[in-house]
């Protein structure tokens, strides 16, 4: 190589090593996906969702897959990375090589619509089925309610209200994966927020929407959506809080 490449080479920041990056290709809900692998070269400080540009932008212009902020924010990006659930925007490229390799796949558990791209509107329509939407008995002219920071039912609210919605607890959960009715971690997550809120007045409904079939019960705490968590909330513990509660009211009714 001459000085001027090697010069150009510094410049970019690139090293010798080439990547061998496989990732799933196919179209259509339940069409079969067909790994195809394209070798891309290795930077410094480089994310998996780099990776994934390169190859759009180098390789093959009709490679699908989703991103929007690029810093952690939104979670868009978020694909299988080696089998497991991740953003790929905040996940290096170190961190995850088998070797010099790597698998990159949509995410699990939901409808593929091409390579990358999934149908997040399954996702979504759990939330509602779970009563994931605030319910208020207040009207706009109605002054705001009061509530107390510190009281536990607040604390327990707080603890998961930072869920962006990304679908890495759904994509991750096996239990999702062995039952399509299954609302999934993200869903009671948002379910359980609500039912701590004090300002929510949509209890009754909550409790009977989680414990109904593909509710909270099927969940057989095996801890995965609060393990791969990126934002590192816990949705294996509001769904045990949704067991109890809703164990609770149905000895109540049962008086």
């Amino acid at each position: 190589m001459t000085l001027i490449g090697q010069a150009l080479e510094y410049v970019a920041g690139m090293t010798s090593d080439i990547l061998k990056v496989t990732i799933a290709r196919g179209a259509g809900a339940g069409a079969a996906t067909t790994p195809e692998t394209f070798e891309v070269p290795a930077y410094e400080n480089q994310t998996v969702l780099d990776v994934v540009s390169w190859v759009q932008q180098n390789a093959d212009p009709t490679l699908s897959y989703r991103f929007a902020c690029r810093v952690g924010m939104c979670g868009s990006c978020a694909m299988m990375v080696n089998g497991v659930p991740r953003w790929t925007c905040r996940t290096h490229i170190s961190k995850v090589l088998d070797g010099s390799s790597v698998e990159i796949a949509p995410l699990r558990n939901l409808p593929v619509i091409k390579d990358l791209v999934v149908d997040m509107d399954p996702f979504f329509d759990k939330w509602v089925a779970a009563e994931g939407v605030h319910h208020s008995a207040l009207t706009r002219h109605d002054p705001i309610a009061p509530i107390d920071e510190d009281s536990a039912a607040r604390v327990e609210a707080n603890a998961g209200i930072e869920c962006i919605n990304c679908s890495v607890c759904y994509a991750a959960c096996d239990t999702v994966a062995g039952n399509a009715d299954y609302l999934g971690p993200a869903a009671l997550q948002r379910a359980w927020t609500l039912l701590n809120d004090a300002k929510d007045e949509g209890r009754a409904a909550i409790l009977e929407a989680v414990s109904d079939k593909g509710g909270c019960h099927n969940c057989h705490s095996i801890g995965s959506c609060t393990a791969y968590c990126p934002n590192e909330l816990d949705p294996m513990s509001a769904i045990a809080g949704l067991k109890r509660e809703t164990a609770k009211s149905f000895f109540r009714k049962a008086r």
